[in-house]
């Protein structure tokens, strides 16, 4: 059930007055202080933010005087199948190279839109649980005037229980690129006043382990008998999007039964509708040893890796 802190969405039919330009971060206090923001971005959308050879990235960091940095391959958001990026600087550095990056981003996408409409895609930025109380402010009063301010629609994923370990929400921002910079540029710089966000800086991709202990089955033993045998009272969660389903699953289920069989895992694919808490990702359980697990899950991403699929939600 989701909490009344995951109910915050704009309304499309709000007024639509032009927001004044942001406020001018640099003369704060905080202008000069180390900061960072973390987001989600699809394995092709993070190729994209690389470039060939890590042209795009070294050229986005040059222009921005950000750090860029980004999860390994196959180093997913727990319950999705997206990386992570973290983008450190100061303030107005994190908010140049964010703007480079999403510009890219909208850019692959390749909307053809007649008009002057300006596309409406979704960010997902990364936030500690410990810091949304402060986006959110009492009674919602925060969240409500940065919707308002930004015209962007910002909602705050329920914390989820299904991963052990997981401290981390997902703030969907939805808008166009301007709107997005905006809510941006609102939530860093309340963020920044935080003193506990600035810690989180320094565990950038810190969710290996919680894939490793997430969802698993109690054997009733303790670790009183772990061996190297099968041992097939582990079992982890992850999320592949609805429309990479087919993908994994293959024609006749012929790709699931493969990977099932070459790794020892057994995989479970939640009903049509089903799925992982805040997002459209379909379930996918797999169980085994610790081995089959990995080796599943692996196969598994590799067959959506292949997908030509839409850079961002």
């Amino acid at each position: 059930m989701e909490s009344t802190e995951s109910s915050y969405v704009s309304s499309p039919e709000a007024a639509r007055k032009r927001s004044p330009p942001p406020p001018q971060s640099s003369g704060s206090e905080n202008a000069e202080k180390p900061t960072h923001i973390k987001f989600l971005v699809s394995n092709a959308a993070a190729g994209s933010v690389i470039g060939k050879g890590g042209s795009t990235i070294t050229e986005f960091q040059s222009k921005s005087g950000a750090r860029i940095q980004l999860s390994r391959n196959h180093e997913f958001f727990p319950g999705t199948s997206d990386r992570i990026i973290m983008v450190s600087g100061t303030i107005d550095e994190v908010l140049k190279a964010m703007e480079l990056i999403l510009a890219k981003l909208l850019n692959e996408l390749n909307i053809e839109d007649s008009d002057d409409v300006e596309p409406r895609t979704k960010v997902r930025l990364v936030v500690p649980n410990s810091s949304c109380g402060s986006i959110i402010g009492k009674g919602g009063a925060t969240i409500k005037s940065f919707i308002e301010d930004s015209q962007a629609g910002i909602k705050i994923s329920p914390q989820d229980n299904n991963f052990y370990g997981l401290n981390d929400r997902l703030v969907t921002l939805t808008g166009t690129l301007d709107e997005q910079m905006r809510a941006i540029d609102l939530i860093l710089s309340k963020l920044c006043e935080d003193p506990h966000y600035s810690q989180a800086m320094h565990t950038p991709f810190s969710y290996a382990a919680t894939y490793n202990s997430m969802s698993y089955a109690a054997n009733g033993a303790g670790g009183k008998f772990q061996n190297h045998k099968e041992d097939h009272s582990n079992s982890v969660t992850i999320g592949v999007s609805d429309g990479h389903i087919g993908l994994v699953l293959g024609r006749g289920g012929r790709n699931i039964a493969e990977i099932s069989q070459v790794s020892g895992a057994r995989i479970k694919i939640s009903d049509r509708g089903d799925f992982m808490s805040g997002t459209t990702d379909r379930k996918v359980t797999i169980t085994g040893s610790q081995r089959a697990i990995h080796q599943a899950e692996s196969m598994i991403m590799q067959k959506v890796a292949y997908a030509n699929g839409r850079v961002m939600d």
